[in-house]
């Protein structure tokens, strides 16, 4: 027995060592001036281009937003746009909410009457109000330079006709039985309609008639507002009351209903964005930045405060030791994400107890270094902020009503509901319980020389999208991420005008009060174990940015699921599951496996991780793109 475990302490300091001296499979991005990463090659060009007509970081991550939607890089126009800012004149992380709501009509009566067990994976029931144009025009108006047409123009050209990538491409003539059900969805989807194959090709021209002319209709009112005299800031709000308020407005409106959606003119005309402050915390001296419990981004903190307590360095990266300590420490900050989470305008979150150093430190006691702790719940956040817990007799409740899922047989789903049998046709049982936790969104990173930063993960309208009639923008997908059952999660179970708790999570990291990183990940349920993983792997690793980008993570799936599943039992933790990369030693994997662990194996494991990090000490800017998926940067 100590034979192995001098081994295994062996391999793990041979798998440090080499990954901290390895060469990347992608160069890091170098640059003084500025810095764009986001998802695909031709959005970062967009925003090199805007940073050289002289815009800053806000108005070069609004072009990369647009341009992404309009590509279609895993969100579209009809989606949501979450961000995080750094002022240089004001020296503060400003939080920027712009994620749609529920209509009014969408309530948990409407949903359970139609035989959901949770609001649809796809359609228009399952749109939230569109966030990302009302982000844009917030960041823009109140944060960049330039004015909106600036920003649109890119876009506009993209929509008049682009080359397709292959895997946009391919995930549309994979997902076409889907899009088919909705004839706007079609008839710009799928232009061969009849063919073999129905969607692009790979480097097809791809031209979106409606939606260039609905870009075109911003562009005009606000040149238009400028020429009368308007002020620029007043300009972009004559743009952004057309969308809401206006023609475009009508029709969303009129498609989605038509298309069966609950969308009303007057959600639209009441939603807004919003500015907020982000929430924090200090780990070793560096200070971590996310948005508010509507999204997952506080699990992050909460994991920092946790692992706090453990000497990480010792135990060497990715050693069974590590891994042990870090999957339950996943498995902890996640147990309380999906009970305590959600809108804080609707509900008190615990967030104070949450992200108590003592509460963690109490945590913390729960993981157990020989084994994996199979019997994780929710915690109790509530004395550590002088409270009693509201929920303690649901939470009993809850566990014994997770449980007597685990051994039911559910076969109930609405029959009406063609999207759910489309999809489990297409997909077997493991394979749609990986592409629901691991479903992608795209990340904007952007610095410049006057030191604005921003980190933004949009997301929203990916394929397959029902397509909202003449206006070319594909409806979120979001209302699926509520909760029908206050017992699962009394803090987001579905309300009108409610916001979902999302998965998107932006991250800043400062250091002295400055910016130390930048940085946000692609990937559903599993964005906040990578981006924690990344940020070790810098602070307590000593790696390189795009090293730190490139090396493989391990991921949880002992997690409620937030996207995908009729079925309860769809969205149930799979304790004891971990991701791991094939190039794994055995001996580590074995000493796993003896510890309790269901090991998958993925060839690459690192994110997608997008980040920008300030080398103060040279005045520089490094950045990191992830080899897993099409992330790319232009650093100047």
């Amino acid at each position: 027995m100590r034979t192995i475990k001098i081994i295994n302490v062996i391999f793990s300091f041979l798998v440090s060592l080499t990954l901290i001296s390895q060469t990347t499979q992608k160069p890091p991005l170098h640059g003084k001036k500025y810095m764009a990463i986001t998802g695909k090659p031709i959005a970062a060009t967009v925003g090199a281009r805007i940073f050289e007509q002289g815009g800053n970081a806000v108005d070069a991550s609004c072009a990369m937003i647009a341009a992404s939607c309009t590509i279609w890089d895993v969100l579209s126009w009809g989606g949501e746009t979450q961000a995080l800012i750094y002022n240089p004149n004001t020296k503060k992380v400003i939080a920027m909410n712009a994620l749609g709501y529920a209509p009014q009509q969408a309530t948990v009566d409407f949903f359970k009457k139609k035989g959901y067990n949770f609001p649809p994976e796809y359609g228009p029931l399952a749109a939230v109000t569109p966030g990302t144009f009302g982000g844009i025009c917030y960041m823009l108006s109140h944060y960049g330079t330039m004015h909106l047409y600036q920003i649109l123009e890119p876009s506009l050209n993209l929509a008049q006709g682009y080359p397709m990538d292959a895997q946009t491409a391919n995930a549309i003539e994979k997902n076409k039985a889907l899009i088919k059900q909705w004839k706007y969805s079609a008839r710009i989807l799928l232009p061969h309609l009849g063919e073999q194959r129905e969607a692009p090709e790979p480097g097809e021209i791809f031209v979106q008639k409606e939606l260039a002319n609905t870009l075109q209709q911003l562009i005009d009112v606000e040149k238009k507002a400028l020429k009368s005299g308007k002020p620029r800031i007043e300009a972009i709000s004559d743009a952004y009351n057309l969308f809401y308020k206006g023609a475009i407005a009508d029709e969303i409106v009129r498609s989605t209903q038509e298309q069966g959606g609950l969308i009303t003119k007057e959600d639209l005309r009441i939603w807004q964005p919003r500015e907020e402050d982000p929430l924090h915390v200090n780990y070793k001296g560096i200070d971590v930045y996310k948005l508010n419990a509507w999204t997952q981004g506080p699990t992050l903190l909460q994991a920092l405060n946790i692992l706090e307590n453990f000497d990480l360095k010792s135990m060497e990266y990715n050693s069974s030791q590590y891994i042990n300590t870090l999957y339950q420490t996943l498995s902890l900050v996640n147990a309380d994400r999906d009970f305590y989470y959600g809108d804080p305008k609707f509900s008190q979150i615990p967030i104070e107890g949450l992200l108590s150093k003592a509460y963690s430190k109490e945590r913390s006691k729960l993981i157990d270094t020989t084994k994996n702790n199979i019997y994780i719940e929710p915690g109790n956040p509530y004395p550590y902020q002088n409270q009693i817990n509201p929920f303690s007799n649901l939470l009993k409740k809850r566990k014994l009503f997770l449980d007597s899922i685990e051994t039911s047989v559910q076969t109930a789903v609405p029959k009406h509901d063609a999207s759910h049998i489309l999809i489990q046709e297409m997909y077997s049982e493991d394979a749609l319980y990986e592409t629901r936790l691991f479903a992608g969104t795209s990340t904007v990173e952007a610095a410049d020389a006057e030191g604005w930063v921003v980190s933004v993960t949009p997301s929203g309208g990916w394929i397959p999208a029902c397509i909202a009639g003449n206006t070319g923008i594909g409806l979120s997908q979001r209302l699926q991420s509520f909760v029908l059952d206050s017992i699962i999660n009394p803090f987001n179970v579905l309300e009108p005008h409610k916001q979902p708790r999302v998965t998107l999570t932006p991250t800043l990291a400062l250091k002295d009060g400055k910016p130390k990183y930048c940085f946000g990940v692609h990937g559903g349920d599993t964005q906040d174990q990578n981006l924690l993983q990344f940020f070790l792997n810098m602070e307590e690793f000593a790696m390189s940015v795009q090293q730190a980008t490139e090396a493989p993570n391990i991921n949880s799936y002992q997690l409620i699921l937030s996207l995908g599943g009729m079925q309860y039992k769809d969205r149930l933790p799979k304790v004891g599951h971990i991701l791991v990369n094939k190039s794994m030693p055995f001996a580590i994997q074995n000493t796993l496996k003896s510890m309790g662990y269901t090991l998958q194996f993925g060839n690459r494991t690192s994110g997608p991780i997008n980040a920008i990090y300030f080398d103060r000490k040279h005045g520089s800017l490094w950045g990191g793109s992830s080899n897993h998926g099409e992330n790319y940067g232009i650093g100047w």
